[in-house]
């Protein structure tokens, strides 16, 4: 009789055991979830803040029939990235866009193209009434004028634009824990040394020394236009990776500094889920042109055909047909979906 109450006691004694591991694995559980719910309702609005405090639309002319829509999966568009050679965005003095970058994104070909623009190009500045360096669009009116400005010159609408300063660069590979590039040549700059066809992984401080190199390149402003797309290319790769996700406090705290963009939050997400895998194949391309002296200055002068030839490219990733778009010149708010 003793051993049977035994027995019992001991099943009794296991099955209470098993409750109550069964009760700490259910609460760990709830624990987790409702965790994990705070985590992401954090992140969710650290990413809403930030996005809200680095919009800032524009007023530009419109050379689209409809706006573009990224919630449209198939939707090619284009951004314009200028990249200012100043101070911090809360300066004074304008200063001139010392990098002008154009991308186009097709999802459904899954391709990225990053034209680069010559800074000296010279071109119509719209909205000024002049001729001259393509960046001075920029120090005569901001970010309108120089989106105006290369939407002239390349008969190509631009949906999204990006403007970031040069110390923004430098934090912004800080906050990615550096970046790898293989230079393609041997040069020192600001104290530090780049060796032809070594990975190199850069901190900040060694990225803008890297994209701010040009008498010694033998392509002079174009090899230096070819690193910032180094620049570029590995950027948009390393903010893309897990590693870089788990910093993403940090990236925020950059791009809010140093930063100013017209697309929206929902924006943001859209081409986050849908565009991604166009970051995978990056085509790079340049505009080019030969340096000329009008009144001892230096220009750029892009020929005709040279700009058609561009043109055509950028047309064909942004799926437009070349009878469309051509001298709309109605000013509009750049209010895209």
């Amino acid at each position: 009789m003793s051993n049977k109450r035994s027995e019992k006691n001991q099943d009794r004694y296991k099955k209470n055991k098993r409750n109550r591991k069964l009760k700490i694995i259910v609460i760990l559980i709830l624990f987790l979830s409702v965790g994990s719910g705070l985590l992401g309702w954090k992140v969710y609005k650290d990413f809403r803040n930030t996005s809200d405090n680095i919009f800032q639309d524009i007023t530009t002319q419109n050379k689209r029939s409809e706006p573009v829509d990224v919630k449209v999966e198939d939707h090619p568009f284009s951004m314009l990235l200028l990249g200012t050679d100043s101070g911090d965005l809360g300066r004074t003095e304008k200063g001139r866009s010392d990098t002008v970058m154009l991308l186009t994104v097709n999802k459904q070909q899954e391709k990225m193209t990053i034209l680069s623009i010559p800074r000296d190009t010279y071109t119509e500045i719209i909205g000024h009434g002049t001729k001259d360096k393509i960046n001075h669009a920029y120090a005569f009116g901001g970010v309108q004028m120089s989106i105006n400005t290369v939407q002239n010159l390349l008969n190509v609408p631009i949906d999204y634009y990006v403007e970031i300063n040069m110390k923004g660069l430098q934090e912004l590979a800080d906050a990615l824990g550096g970046i790898t590039i293989t230079p393609p040549l041997n040069f020192i700059q600001d104290g530090h040394e780049f060796n032809e066809g070594e990975p190199t992984k850069m901190s900040g401080e060694k990225t803008l020394a890297y994209t701010r190199m040009r008498y010694e390149d033998p392509q002079g402003d174009y090899g230096r236009q070819a690193r910032q797309r180094q620049v570029l290319d590995a950027s948009i790769k390393k903010a893309s990776s897990f590693s870089s996700i788990l910093k993403y406090r940090e990236l925020l705290n950059t791009l809010e500094n140093n930063m100013k963009t017209n697309l929206t939050f929902e924006n943001m997400v859209d081409i986050f889920n849908d565009y991604s895998s166009a970051a995978a194949n990056i085509e790079q391309i340049q505009l080019s042109g030969t340096g000329e002296k009008m009144n001892d200055i230096y220009y750029e002068m892009v020929t005709d055909e040279e700009v058609n030839r561009v043109s055509n490219l950028l047309r064909e990733q942004l799926e437009l047909d070349n009878n469309d778009e051509e001298n709309n010149s109605e000013v509009i708010e750049s209010s895209i979906n």
